[in-house]
């Protein structure tokens, strides 16, 4: 699919980004996790753009080509960061009132954006419902099965995840996508044009921040002490939103309906046939998500109470 790479400055970035459709659609940023990159999202741009959107894909810090301006910044990963990063990237555009819409740390970094700047924000799509850490709450224990699906998290604690993401991180993304999507028959062209974005010299570092301070065991950039202060209040979102759950994602055992409290504007939330990935899984899904909230954006009916609701499919 043809698309346009394009970068834009930050305070902290140089990012590099995928741009598709009119420059004139409506505006929908795609954000995507760990361990993916935008081409999570290569089936789902094409039901966008023939709806007249305007679709930004960024590679998210330490992934691709984007890169830090100096030396000296921390290579955070944490989640104001991503989420900062999102904002940050809006303004450098230009874009007000997008929609905004990922899975794992896409999906973190755009719940953080609309929590924290839901004026800069015209709806979320977000995987995995209310996707703020509560990094006091994973101070404790879960249920063992859970544990166990995130083994790479415990990993990454010590030197011995450096080495896995040094040495083998493709073959460590592989094994992730199989237990996370165990229905989504991948091949090996497709791993491997998403693994060269891994090999971005920041990468390491970001991805093991991440999870050290999700954790609570590594310090904060200080710049984002005040942003992660707010964050751990665990603030509402008002922005209109859809919400997803894959049926079959390990990391997500029960689903996330249970969230429904943390939307207060408009909120339908879905349950879907797939696992970790959406997007790939069922790109039909994830798109129609973005175009109901987009629905509700035309339709001017916004930030109103709206029950959520579970919708399989």
């Amino acid at each position: 699919m043809p698309f346009i790479l394009r970068q834009l400055q930050t305070s902290d970035l140089l990012v590099a980004y995928l741009e598709d459709g009119a420059s004139d659609g409506w505006p929908i940023v795609l954000t995507h996790g760990f361990p993916y990159d935008v081409h999570a999202f290569d089936d789902v741009v094409p039901l966008l753009i023939d709806r007249g959107a305007r679709v930004i894909r960024p590679f998210v810090r330490g992934y691709g080509s984007t890169s830090f301006l100096s030396p000296s910044t921390m290579r955070s990963g944490q989640q104001a960061a991503l989420g900062r990063d999102l904002i940050e990237i809006l303004e450098a555009i230009g874009i007000e009132g997008a929609i905004v819409a990922g899975f794992d740390w896409g999906g973190l970094a755009s719940c953080v954006a609309a929590a924290l700047w839901p004026d800069k924000i015209g709806g979320l799509v977000s995987y995995a419902g209310y996707d703020i850490v509560d990094i006091k709450r994973q101070q404790n224990g879960f249920p063992l099965s859970l544990e166990k699906s995130i083994w790479y998290q415990h990993l990454f604690q010590t030197d011995r995840g450096r080495v896995a993401l040094t040495e083998s991180r493709k073959e460590l993304a592989g094994m992730l996508w199989r237990e996370w999507s165990p229905n989504w028959d991948f091949d090996e062209t497709t791993l491997s044009m998403t693994a060269a974005s891994f090999e971005n010299p920041d990468f390491v570092d970001v991805v093991l921040h991440c999870y050290r301070f999700h954790f609570g065991l590594a310090d904060s950039d200080p710049r984002l002490l005040p942003l992660e202060a707010v964050l751990a209040s665990r603030p509402a979102i008002t922005v209109p939103c859809v919400t997803l759950d894959g049926t079959d994602d390990p990391l997500k055992p029960g689903g996330t309906a249970h969230h429904a409290k943390m939307f207060v504007g408009r909120h339908e939330h879905r349950v879907i046939k797939a696992g970790h990935n959406i997007p790939k899984e069922d790109p039909s899904a994830f798109a129609d998500a973005i175009l109901t909230v987009r629905q509700w954006l035309a339709e001017g009916r916004i930030r109103l109470p709206y029950a959520a609701i579970s919708r399989s499919s």
